[in-house]
């Protein structure tokens, strides 16, 4: 299954918020389940982006869907990237 990192930004509503947001990144998680989707790590960061999460989705539009449901709660928005593993990186590099 492709992984995803996803950085998220808090929201003016977000930021009013903050002190359910390990409650949020609960309800993601479970959200994300039902979509198929396996949530490895929320992390909260200091600097740019206020969190980001790990997942595997089976494919780039199930972690779409669930990019998009995270943002239409309104307490974030999203940058979310396709990763590679050195496996896959090594096919995606030969030869070039």
């Amino acid at each position: 299954m492709p992984t995803y990192v996803m950085l998220l930004t808090w929201t003016d509503q977000g930021v009013r918020t903050a002190k359910d947001t390990v409650k949020r990144a609960d309800a993601f998680k479970k959200q994300a389940e039902k979509m198929g989707v396996k949530v490895r790590e929320t992390l909260w960061t200091m600097g740019q982006y206020d969190a980001v999460s790990v997942f595997d989705a089976p494919d780039d539009p199930a972690a779409s869907r669930l990019a998009i449901w995270i943002g239409s709660q309104g307490n974030v928005k999203t940058l979310t990237m396709r990763c590679y593993a050195a496996a896959e990186m090594s096919k995606i590099v030969e030869g070039i």
